[in-house]
């Protein structure tokens, strides 16, 4: 059970997820969530129509933004809702939302101030699920390295689901971090530059026709943007510079 004085808040940055939608929005735990946010990023199918007939509440932008844009407005309409709990899901279907109020639990208790669903348990489990080969290998040496050079002991960086408590939100200028996917990345480096505590738990994923998943060629892009936020993280331990992703929302 979730503290019913807290409120809870769902945000779905979609593209594109007619066919899933309905299905994410389901598996959702009954009387666990406040409000669900969904943020259309101009897509090209009925996502609007869906998101308003399961009684969303929808914003719709007229231009695509992106990935990053979207969680931008994503954020920016909870913490104006009054969130306390902010959470992440992808509305294609990809990430289990049973899982929801457990991580609520770990926010709530202060165990963690951010909370990760770790979709990599086991190498067998995430390929039979329908992970590509390439993007497990690539998730493992990134999740490795981003590891070491952050001291954190994380399952994997890249998942799509996410809790926040209000505050992680409020500090972290997420506003300065790039539209597109990197975006998690630079969040998640933030997170630890400013102290926040982070923590993951076991999630199960599913990759199939309709789930949202970038190109190999994007992915190389990605992962060499991802190693970039990491340069710039070690830049700002020097003390010499401060990554402009890296000052608090006050500018000092």
């Amino acid at each position: 059970m979730t503290n019913s004085q807290k409120k809870t808040v769902v945000v779905m940055p979609a593209y594109n997820a007619e066919k899933t939608l309905e299905k994410t929005v389901g598996e959702i735990p009954a009387g666990v969530v406040d409000e669900i946010i969904l943020v259309d990023d101009s897509s090209k199918d009925r996502t609007v129509d869906v998101a308003k007939s399961l009684g969303l509440t929808v914003y719709n932008h007229e231009k695509n933004k992106g990935y990053g844009g979207n969680q931008k407005t994503c954020y920016k309409l909870a913490l104006e809702s009054g969130a306390d709990y902010i959470i992440m899901v992808h509305p294609d279907y990809q990430y289990d939302a049973r899982i929801i109020p457990h991580a609520i639990g770990f926010l709530e208790l202060g165990i963690c101030d951010v909370v990760l669903g770790n979709r990599i348990r086991t190498r067998k489990e995430a390929l039979n699920c329908g992970m590509p080969l390439y993007k497990y290998i690539a998730n493992r040496f990134l999740t490795v390295v981003e590891n070491l050079v952050t001291g954190q002991n994380l399952g994997e960086w890249h998942s799509g689901f996410r809790a926040y408590g209000r505050q992680v939100l409020e500090t972290i200028p997420y506003e300065k971090n790039s539209d597109d996917f990197v975006f998690d990345t630079e969040f998640l480096a933030q997170a630890v530059a400013f102290g926040f505590k982070i923590g993951d738990i076991p999630i199960p994923v599913r990759y199939f026709r309709e789930a949202s998943s970038i190109n190999f060629f994007r992915s190389v892009r990605y992962g060499i943007t991802s190693l970039g936020v990491l340069v710039k993280y070690l830049v700002f331990l020097t003390g010499i510079k401060k990554p402009e992703i890296f000052r608090p929302k006050n500018g000092k």
